[in-house]
């Protein structure tokens, strides 16, 4: 499978579970409270990332070469302490389906304007109208998934 296959599959795999994500957390944090659920979600996802890079790296020399790096190199952590938050706090209250939609919506728009403007050490790509007609279409689209 050639790289861009694995990373096409892969993204597939983690849309899939992204809304599988949202209900879990959804139900864990009614039962345990959000900030219970993100701080259990948070030490899960330490512990097995932890074990996963000594299993395929044979050490954590990478927590130390992180911490050498640029301030807002290391903000993925806060935003993803911010999406399982939020996943967690919407979706009992306005669904599944929007959470995803509007979660899928912001990420559009903030990823064009990244790759418009070369965010973060990004490659820079065009915005053209196709784009913009997606990420209305999209918009609206989790606007419409609000009503019930």
């Amino acid at each position: 499978m050639s790289g861009s296959a694995l990373a096409t599959a892969l993204a597939v795999a983690a849309g899939l579970a992204g809304s599988v994500q949202i209900a879990i957390m959804s139900r864990l944090g009614e039962r345990i409270g959000v900030l219970q659920a993100l701080g259990f979600a948070t030490l899960l996802t330490a512990v097995l990332s932890f074990v996963l890079l000594l299993v395929a790296r044979r050490s954590v020399a990478g927590y130390a070469k992180a911490l050498h790096q640029p301030w807002w190199m290391l903000l993925g952590g806060v935003m993803g302490a911010l999406i399982i938050f939020t996943i967690t706090y919407a979706g009992p209250r306005i669904g599944v389906a929007a959470t995803v939609g509007i979660l899928i919506a912001g990420q559009l728009v903030m990823g064009a304007a990244i790759d418009r403007w070369g965010l973060f050490g990004s490659q820079r790509i065009a915005l053209h109208w196709p784009r913009l007609v997606g990420i209305l279409l999209l918009a609206a689209g989790s606007a419409l998934s609000l009503r019930k």
